[in-house]
């Protein structure tokens, strides 16, 4: 390392050399012109600024609850006064963590989503409800299972200036569903994906229990959701490889089981 006083030392000259009329002039041109800094990566992005409506921005946060290997998903609209928010897939054991989170970034809980009847853990919109009475529960009709608004595909679900849009996904249960963002110019970009067990990244949930049918995932995954644009965001519900996040243009590529032209039975 170079000691600092030998800084101290050059700094007199550097400058001097700077004002003589010697010193080589740099001529403005386009080549020396500061160049702009690529945007950080969407999923970098701790609030998602959207297109023409410069007022709604959507914020959205990641969680994971580990004995299940589950993610729940937060998103808000905080360019609404309120700042309404949905929660989708939340787990009874994180249902705490969750309502804690919401309070401290000053949000306004309106939805408790499902994208499924889940068999590998308990779902929290129960226990949601019973800590926070005004937040509503949402699953699909298909589901047959009870709560407050029970979707079909081509619903829209607002939060603030915000929604999601309900595309029907069956085939790992008979009752999926896949929850995208708009595609409005007032919405999110990119678009993103909550696919519940319907596609995983680089693979499926299975389709041997639950009334799954492999024919019918594989119709689901490339009629709803590989026909989004390949840069849409894709979000699972579980995840068991250290995996966050994927794009529909990785999964056309590399998920072995949603390219063949049949999905494996398990």
């Amino acid at each position: 390392m170079v000691p600092l006083r030998i800084y101290r030392h050059l700094i007199p000259q550097l400058a001097a050399a700077a004002r003589s009329p010697s010193a080589p002039k740099v001529a403005a041109s386009a080549s020396c012109a500061p160049r702009p800094i690529s945007p950080l990566p969407a999923l970098a992005m701790a609030a998602y600024g959207t297109g023409a409506c410069a007022d709604s921005k959507l914020l959205f946060r990641q969680l994971f609850e580990k004995e299940s290997s589950t993610y729940t998903y937060l998103l808000a609209d905080v360019g609404d006064p309120e700042k309404p928010a949905v929660l989708i897939d939340p787990v009874d054991r994180t249902v705490d963590r969750d309502l804690n989170l919401i309070k401290e970034l000053g949000l306004k809980l309106i939805y408790a989503m499902n994208t499924h009847v889940h068999a590998d853990h308990v779902t929290g919109t129960g226990l949601i409800k019973t800590k926070l009475p005004g937040a509503k529960s949402v699953i699909s009709k298909a589901s047959g299972a009870k709560a407050d608004h029970s979707v079909e595909h081509g619903d829209k679900i607002y939060f603030g200036k915000l929604f999601l849009e309900v595309r029907a996904t069956p085939g790992h249960t008979a009752g999926c569903v896949t929850y995208v963002t708009g595609d409005s110019p007032d919405q999110p970009s990119p678009r993103m994906a909550f696919t519940g067990d319907a596609l995983i990244i680089r693979a499926c949930g299975r389709t041997d229990f639950q009334g799954g049918s492999s024919d019918q995932l594989y119709q689901s995954v490339h009629s709803q959701i590989f026909s989004l644009p390949k840069d849409t965001l894709l979000y699972p519900a579980h995840d068991y490889k250290g995996f966050t996040v994927t794009t529909v243009e990785e999964e056309v590529a590399y998920n072995a089981r949603l390219s063949r032209d049949k999905v494996p039975a398990n």
